[in-house]
């Protein structure tokens, strides 16, 4: 699909490294201004808003020319940063008491969507062209548009409010978030998940088919299987901390089965699918735990607001740079163990960036 992107718009490897680098930028340099846009319009108005954005960012990137991919790429990109943004505020103020459960069913949803326009794209983009296959998608703008202004109505009957409450000054609550240091621990383990996460999509392919020489559809499959054992990680933590289990415990062990993936790949790797699948559990559940420690820690939905922008600020300008770094070692070293070995140190400190960060017990702080 890629491929089909460069050949349509005349892109050198330069012009793809861009486009498919944007939305991470955006996410990282949007989301003060997108939690600042939340506080003044209200969590509704801007997830609407964004719906829209994300209609009108497909068309644009479908243009057929660069430019309008650029556009609609960029304001997809910060559409989507809002989104990420508003979930974790809508989290602390509408379900407070079930943090874990629903934040793990929003990533589990997030890693089944990956899945579906992973597999589906390609195949429309043979039948009809990459450019009707991508504005297929905006199908899907309707399907959650319609449900979530029906039920921001029935939240503004129900609570008689004819315009949105301010959630919190901004200034004040950010001041507040960025100098609990905990914030910064949050911040630095979201980003080591997110490096890995990033790198290990964009290199993953290429390193099986190098190290074992596995064919390109075999290889491809290790995406997929990466996003699919993401949804049973996603759920399995909420089901975990039900049971009594804390934070803490629960993480360890999702760190043990990040770390698999650099090591068993450096001392095993003929146990690729072992690996690779450990590592999308972690993925899918370690999101989990981050946003659900951001939520519970929170003491009003301005903080949890707040500290999920800092966090995501953070978390992925560092992410931003992982697939270049992880290429980079590969390049400089002529083959991928230092590029495992730079994965192993970031998910160490990830794993010391979260033993602080969750709490050995099922409480609130």
């Amino acid at each position: 699909m890629v491929d089909d992107v460069a050949v349509g718009l005349g892109l050198s490897a330069a012009g793809v490294g861009v486009l498919t680098g944007l939305p991470v930028l955006c996410f990282a340099v949007a989301a003060p201004a997108a939690s600042a846009l939340i506080e003044r319009l209200g969590i509704e108005k801007v997830v609407s808003l964004s719906l829209l954005t994300i209609l009108l960012g497909t068309i644009l990137r479908s243009s057929g020319s660069f430019a309008g991919a650029v556009v609609g790429t960029t304001l997809i990109g910060v559409a989507i940063t809002a989104g990420n943004i508003a979930v974790p505020t809508v989290i602390r103020r509408d379900f407070p008491g079930s943090a874990s459960t629903v934040t793990g069913m929003y990533t589990s949803a997030l890693n089944i969507g990956s899945v579906f326009a992973t597999a589906l794209t390609a195949p429309l983009a043979e039948a009809v062209g990459w450019q009707w296959a991508l504005v297929a998608w905006t199908v899907l703008v309707p399907v959650a548009w319609i449900p979530w202004r029906l039920a921001a109505r029935q939240r503004a009957e129900r609570v008689g409010a004819v315009q949105p409450p301010r959630l919190a000054p901004v200034d004040a609550e950010t001041g507040s978030v960025l100098r609990r240091p905990m914030t910064w621990i949050l911040a630095v383990m979201f980003g080591g998940q997110s490096f890995g996460y990033f790198a290990a999509t964009a290199w993953m392919p290429s390193l099986l088919q190098d190290i074992l020489g596995i064919g390109a559809g075999a290889a491809g499959g290790a995406a997929s299987l990466f996003q699919l054992f993401a949804v049973a990680g996603a759920l399995g933590v909420p089901l975990a901390l039900g049971r009594g289990v804390g934070a803490r415990p629960v993480f360890v062990v999702i760190a043990a089965a990040w770390v698999a993936l650099p090591v068993g790949l450096l001392v095993a790797p003929a146990f690729w699918p072992l690996w690779v699948g450990l590592a999308g559990a972690a993925q899918g559940g370690n999101f989990t735990v981050i946003f659900t420690v951001i939520v519970q820690r929170a003491r009003t939905v301005g903080e949890a607001r707040q500290t999920s922008a800092v966090v995501q600020t953070v978390g992925y300008a560092i992410a931003a740079t992982g697939p270049s770094l992880f290429g980079a070692a590969h390049e400089a070293s002529g083959g991928w163990t230092a590029s495992l070995l730079l994965l192993l140190g970031v998910l160490l400190v990830m794993t010391a960036a979260g033993l602080l960060a969750t709490p050995r017990e099922g409480t609130r702080r």
